[in-house]
C-alpha cells in the first residue's frame, strides 16, 4: 500500500484535495444558514415593526387598536408568513388573534405545528403619547416554514453536487498530475535499466519534463555520454596498446627465429638492433606505469611554494644540450619580478619536461621554442611553451591528452613516441588543480599554456 511514487502522490493530493472540499462545503453551508436566518429574523422584525407601527397609528388616528388596514395586513401575514399576532387592550382583553387562522389552515390540509413548543412569541407595549393602552404579541414558528426550508434543501442539494463534482475532478486531475509528475522518473528508471544492461545509447527525451526532473535527466544524459565516451576510449586504448605491443614484438620474434634458423648471425649490430626493440618495449611500459601512477586518486603531492624563474631557470639547465644537439634555438624569457605558486617540484619538472620535450619532437631543425612565465593572473601562474612546428588540427586539439592519440596517423610511431606524454601532464595537471590551454595552427606551430595556482589547496 503506498508503496510506489505515483501512489503516495495520488493518496496525499486527494487526501488534501478531500479536506479542502469538506472543510468549504461545511463552511459555505454554515455561512449560509447563518447569513440566511439573519435574513429572516431582520425580515421578520421588521413586519412586526410594522403592524405594531399601524396599530399605534390607528389608535391615535381612530381610537381603536385593530382597524381594517391592520387587520389585513395581519391576516396576510398568517396566512403568507405563519406571522401571528395577538393584540390586547390595557386591561389585558383581547381585541384581535390571527393565531386562531392556524386551525383553518390544518383544516384546509397546510400542516402547521397547533403546540406551544413549535413556537416562539415575544411582546410589544403599546406606548401612545407617553401612555400605555395596550400590548401586541408576535407569535411566529421555532424553526423554517415550509418554503423556506424546501429553499434551504434546494441549496444544500446544489452544494451537494458541487462537492460530488469537485470531487470527481480532484480524482481525475489527480490522476492525471500523478502520472504526469512520475512520467519523467519512469522514463529515468527505464533508462538506468536499459544503461545497466550496457545500452550506452539511451538518452532521456527532455521534451515534457518537470524542470528539477529535467535537470536529473540531463545529469543522466550526460552521464550515458561519459560512459559512451569513456567505453570507445577503452577499446581504443586496448586496440593502440595491441599495436604499440604488437611491433616491437614482431620485430623481437622474427630476429629471434632468425638468430635461431641459423639465417642471421648473431652480430653485435643486429643484437643492437634486437636490444632497441626490448628497450622500446620497456619504455613503453614505463610509460604506462607513470600513467596509471599520475591518474591514481590517491596520488600524494608534495606540496611547496615554488618561484616560477627559478623553476624555468633549472628546467633550461637541463633541457639545452637537446636543443643543441637537434639544431633548435631554445628561448627563456625569465619574469622581470618573482612568481609564486603551488606546486610539487619533482612532478612540475615532469610535466613541463614533457611538454617541451614534446614541443622539441615535432620542431624542425633550425626553428625555435619560446618559454615564458605568465603572471598576469590574479590566482594562477602560467608557463607558456610556443613552437614553430608543424601544428596540430583544430578537430585533433580536444583528443591530444586522450592515450595513444595522434592526429597524424600516419606518423611514425618510433619518432612520435608512445603517445602517453600528454596523457601524463593531463592527470598531473588535474591532481594539482590546474588547467591547460591549448591554441595551434598547422604549419604555424602549437602554443601551450600550463596554469598552477599561487594559493594551496
Amino acid at each position: 500500500m503506498l508503496k510506489t511514487l505515483r501512489a503516495k502522490l495520488l493518496f496525499y493530493i486527494l487526501f488534501v484535495s478531500m479536506v479542502g472540499i469538506v472543510l468549504v462545503s461545511l463552511f459555505i453551508q454554515w455561512g449560509f444558514d447563518k447569513s440566511f436566518n439573519n435574513y429572516l429574523e431582520r425580515n421578520r422584525d421588521q413586519k412586526i415593526e410594522r403592524v405594531v407601527n399601524l396599530v399605534k397609528a390607528g389608535y391615535q388616528r381612530e381610537g381603536k387598536l385593530v382597524d381594517d388596514q391592520t387587520l389585513r395586513l395581519m391576516n396576510e401575514y398568517a396566512l403568507t408568513e405563519q406571522l401571528y399576532f395577538q393584540v390586547y387592550d390595557v386591561a389585558g382583553h383581547t381585541r384581535r388573534d390571527t393565531s386562531a387562522i392556524r386551525a383553518v389552515m390544518n383544516n384546509m390540509g397546510i400542516a402547521v405545528p397547533e403546540n406551544t413548543e413549535g413556537w416562539l412569541s415575544k411582546s410589544y407595549p403599546l406606548i401612545v403619547t407617553d401612555k400605555a393602552v395596550g400590548e401586541v404579541v408576535a407569535i411566529y414558528p421555532r424553526g423554517f416554514i415550509k418554503d423556506q426550508s424546501t429553499f434551504l434543501q434546494t441549496i444544500q442539494l446544489y452544494i451537494y453536487g458541487a462537492v460530488c463534482l469537485t470531487v470527481v475532478i480532484a480524482i481525475i486531475f489527480s490522476m492525471f498530475f500523478s502520472k504526469t509528475l512520475t512520467s519523467g522518473l519512469k522514463k529515468l528508471q527505464f533508462a538506468a535499466n536499459q544503461l545497466q544492461n550496457h545500452d550506452l545509447e539511451i538518452r532521456i527525451p527532455l521534451r515534457g519534463l518537470p524542470e528539477e526532473v529535467k535537470q536529473l535527466a540531463i545529469s543522466f544524459n550526460n552521464l550515458a555520454e561519459s560512459l559512451a565516451k569513456e567505453e570507445m576510449l577503452r577499446k581504443q586504448f586496448t586496440g593502440d596498446l595491441a599495436h604499440e605491443l604488437r611491433t616491437p614484438l614482431a620485430t623481437l620474434r622474427s630476429q629471434i627465429e632468425a638468430f635461431q634458423d641459423g639465417i642471421w648471425e648473431p652480430t653485435p649490430q643486429r643484437l643492437k638492433a634486437s636490444h632497441e626493440e626490448l628497450m622500446r618495449l620497456v619504455r613503453l611500459v614505463n610509460e604506462l606505469e607513470k600513467l596509471l601512477a599520475a591518474e591514481n586518486p590517491q596520488i600524494q603531492l608534495q606540496m611547496a611554494r615554488l618561484e616560477a624563474g627559478a623553476v624555468l631557470s633549472l628546467l633550461r639547465e637541463m633541457i639545452s644540450p637537446s636543443f643543441a644537439n637537434k639544431g633548435v634555438e631554445l628561448v627563456c624569457s625569465l619574469p622581470d619580478r618573482e612568481e609564486w605558486f603551488y606546486g610539487d617540484k619533482d612532478k612540475v619538472m615532469q610535466i613541463l619536461s614533457n611538454v617541451i620535450n614534446n614541443a622539441l619532437k615535432y620542431t624542425p631543425e633550425g626553428k625555435r621554442v619560446s618559454i615564458s612565465v605568465a603572471g598576469g593572473n590574479e590566482y594562477s601562474v602560467g608557463f607558456i611553451i610556443q613552437d614553430e612546428g608543424s601544428g596540430i588540427a583544430e578537430e585533433d586539439i580536444p583528443h591530444i591528452f586522450e592515450r595513444f592519440y595522434r592526429g597524424d596517423k600516419s606518423r611514425d610511431r618510433k619518432t612520435g613516441g608512445a603517445g602517453i606524454g600528454l596523457s601524463i601532464v593531463k592527470a598531473l595537471m588535474d591532481a594539482h588543480k590546474g588547467s591547460i590551454q591549448v591554441k595551434s595552427r598547422l604549419k604555424k606551430g602549437t602554443k601551450m599554456t600550463l596554469w598552477f595556482p599561487r594559493e594551496e589547496e
